[in-house]
């Protein structure tokens, strides 16, 4: 079982991603074929890629915050010492916390009034609400991964261990 969670906290966004990735190419290799070829397309392919994007964004989110693939300014990084980065590391952690705390909160607000006013798509007619979904599931997913860095980077921190800054894109 413990292997089982292990894997899902390793790969779940990714494998979430690989999944919307494949419909999203699909349906758009599909629609251009029906286009070019056929002089024909439909409002539902487009709906599903867009829908699928939104979906890669948000959960792509989350996993840039698990492998602190974020963009930022961290010239100052290499200028402090290991205790002063983790610091600053866990303070960037808290603010950013915070803001997702409020968007969550926000975006699930939009969720409901979706859910109450009963809108539908306009070519799938399936409801909105599973596609504004992916807005509180991607802060919802930031926040999980937020509350793992925080507590790693605090036992690096504790235990005098360097702090975890991520894969490194270029160097």
């Amino acid at each position: 079982m413990s292997n089982l969670l292990g894997q899902l906290n390793k790969n779940a966004e990714r494998w979430a991603l690989l999944g919307f990735y494949t419909m999203l190419v699909a349906t758009m290799f599909i629609e251009v074929i029906r286009r070019e070829v056929f002089a024909y397309s439909s409002i539902w392919g487009e709906e599903i890629v867009r829908y699928s994007f939104i979906y890669l964004a948000w959960i792509g989110a989350a996993v840039a915050v698990k492998d602190r693939g974020h963009i930022r300014i961290d010239v100052l990084f290499h200028y402090v010492g290991p205790r002063v980065k983790a610091l600053l590391y866990i303070f960037g952690d808290l603010v950013m916390f915070i803001v997702a705390l409020i968007a969550l909160y926000w975006s699930f607000e939009t969720v409901m009034v979706s859910y109450e006013f009963g809108s539908v798509t306009d070519g799938l007619r399936i409801s909105k609400v599973w596609f504004l979904a992916a807005v509180p599931i991607g802060f919802a997913l930031m926040i999980f991964r937020l509350v793992q860095s925080l507590l790693r980077d605090l036992d690096n921190l504790r235990h005098g261990r360097p702090v975890y800054e991520g894969e490194k894109m270029f160097d």
